[in-house]
């Protein structure tokens, strides 16, 4: 299986004045006066991705869907924020090149961005690698989180990124709306689900650069070493809890294998494969960052599911409305219920 990721042809939902993009472009970036070809990432789900090959130079452009969005859906601003305030520290992000916020250029704001040559890896149980590289690569992506975590938010510009406090109650009226709003079908476990969640808030608080969607398939690793040189995607980044974060991270542990939408670790001999255990991820994590403890760890990884589930249930309405970011989305969306399920019966075992 292919490490690099998959390139196709424009997706017809997603087709823009390629030669507005390019007059634009020209004299902002490198090589665009040379030669100019556009092609589309496949596999994401949310914001389309493209990379230009512009004379001997390589960028990678990200940009709103087209159609109606959901409100505060698809800021690729906030994601072009961070990473350029991330820039001169040791959490590795692309160089950003510039955001262009005028929607009559190709129809929506979008960014470019540096291409870091590198592999994709989505899944967890890292089938692609030899066993030994994937105990590594775990290492480095908690590594990696541990390192955004310990970022100075206020030293790198971002004080005004999100609110300091209150992250999970925030974002559990945030995905519930989001959710609501793009629902086609009953879920009874994510209704159980949103009512636990707003029942059992931790009051203790704490504040860092979250990720928000911090996985496998968001960072790219070295093309030889078993180590992260870019963490990508950062759509859903703000202001918040580091653990809901470090939780979302090790959701796998706590998912089936198989299941359309989901990438889960459930059913796989982790010492077969190499792959550390959840406890020795976070131990990794917590030596790191110089914390003790990790408290409320299953209320934690149970937010996390619902959050992906109210995402799951937005591709896969996208998908039905002819808009989404990757041919297999209405696949993928159907994943809502399974996240669902999973963090009620997590929230139940207590």
């Amino acid at each position: 299986m292919s490490t690099a990721p998959e390139l196709v042809e424009i997706l017809p939902g997603h087709r823009f004045d390629v030669d507005a993009l390019r007059e634009y472009l020209d004299g902002r970036i490198d090589g665009v006066g040379e030669s100019f070809q556009v092609r589309q990432f496949q596999g994401g789900q949310s914001n389309p991705t493209f990379l230009i090959d512009a004379g001997k130079h390589r960028y990678v452009l990200r940009k709103k869907p087209p159609g109606k969005l959901l409100p505060k859906a698809h800021q690729i601003e906030r994601e072009y924020k961070v990473m350029a305030a991330l820039r001169d520290t040791d959490v590795p992000v692309p160089n950003m090149r510039l955001l262009c916020e005028d929607d009559e250029i190709i129809g929506t704001a979008f960014y470019v961005m540096d291409f870091i040559e590198g592999r994709v890896l989505t899944q967890p149980e890292l089938a692609e690698v030899t066993k030994p590289e994937r105990a590594a690569i775990y290492e480095s992506l908690a590594d990696t989180l541990a390192r955004l975590h310990s970022v100075d938010w206020r030293a790198v510009g971002l004080e005004d990124f999100g609110r300091p406090e209150g992250y999970v109650a925030r974002q559990v009226h945030r995905w519930s709306k989001q959710y609501e709003a793009s629902k086609t079908d009953e879920i009874p476990a994510m209704d159980n689900l949103m009512a636990w969640l707003a029942d059992n808030m931790p009051e203790q608080d704490e504040t860092a650069i979250a990720h928000g969607d911090y996985r496998h398939g968001n960072v790219i690793l070295h093309p030889e070493r078993p180590e992260v040189v870019a963490v990508l995607d950062w759509e859903l980044a703000t202001l918040g809890h580091p653990l809901a974060d470090l939780a979302y991270f090790c959701m796998p542990y706590h998912l089936p294998a198989g299941k359309p939408g989901v990438r889960g670790l459930g059913g796989f001999d982790l010492k077969e494969l190499g792959i550390p255990t959840e406890d020795e991820v976070l131990a990794i994590y917590r030596a790191r960052v110089g914390r003790d403890d990790i408290p409320h760890w299953r209320f934690f990884v149970a937010f996390s599911m619902f959050r992906i589930a109210a995402i799951l249930q937005g591709v896969y309405a996208r998908a039905l409305q002819g808009n989404a970011s990757s041919a297999d989305a209405l696949q993928v969306g159907k994943g809502a219920a399974v996240l669902a399920e999973a963090g009620w019966d997590l929230a139940r075992e207590g």
